[in-house]
């Protein structure tokens, strides 16, 4: 008995699925083509990881992560981050989800799969470590998802005053194609510029004028109203 997809098969709720597909990009050439889903909002799967992240094996996340749904897969990463933060005074505890996580890179298929997981994960474990596999991942990953877990990791860097890898992973990142990675390279810009201004005003200044638009906007997006609209004039 797997008590994680037994709970969640139990909180489907039909009425939510076509909204949720429609969010979730899931048409026929779209980001999320193909995904499937149950009709439960993250606030209803936060709860029953809540109660049951305990009693979860590394079998049980296993069979979750291959699961068809979404909501599912979502919930054993959730999981997944339980675990890991649970395991704060064992080292080789946590180390096991942070590869249990890496070698389970495809099922974190979607955005929301990717920026709820990675950072509390991956970035987490990396704070006082070389963070070779995000740079890996930002340049090597075969899909967008991947991708965006190099530069989303990055997020607790910052929230402890590492900025340099969120910088040098955006550069890699900043003329990607796919409209997904410009708004996380943007949104981890802007989210630099919250702890030093003037290094993101640095940063911009000698890429504002060939960096993608929708990049740009997030990065500035706290930056006072004049300043934002020179940026784009340029």
């Amino acid at each position: 008995m797997n008590p994680l997809l037994e709970a969640m098969l139990a909180k489907a709720d039909a009425g939510q699925v076509e909204g949720l597909m429609r969010f979730f990009k899931t048409g026929k050439g779209q980001y999320g083509e193909g995904d499937r889903f149950l009709g439960i909002k993250v606030p209803v799967t936060r709860t029953v990881v809540k109660g049951l992240w305990s009693q979860c094996s590394f079998a049980d996340l296993e069979e979750c992560l291959a699961s068809a749904y979404h909501e599912v897969r979502l919930a054993a990463l959730l999981t997944l981050v339980q675990r890991f933060h649970h395991a704060r005074r064992n080292p080789a505890e946590q180390q096991r989800c942070v590869e249990f996580y890496l070698s389970h890179l495809e099922a974190v298929n979607n955005w929301d799969l990717v920026d709820l997981s990675c950072y509390e994960i991956l970035g987490t474990w990396l704070l006082d470590k070389d963070a070779a596999v995000l740079y890996d991942l930002a340049r090597n990953g075969r899909t967008i998802w991947k991708q965006r877990i190099g530069i989303v990791s990055t997020m607790q860097f910052l929230r402890h005053g590492r900025l340099d890898d969120t910088y040098a992973i955006a550069d890699i990142l900043l003329h990607h194609p796919h409209d997904l990675i410009h708004k996380a390279v943007g949104w981890l810009l802007r989210e630099a510029g919250k702890r030093d201004e003037e290094r993101l005003r640095a940063y911009l200044d000698d890429r504002c004028a060939s960096m993608p638009r929708t990049a740009l906007r997030y990065a500035i997006e706290k930056l006072p109203p004049n300043d934002r609209k020179a940026y784009l004039q340029r």
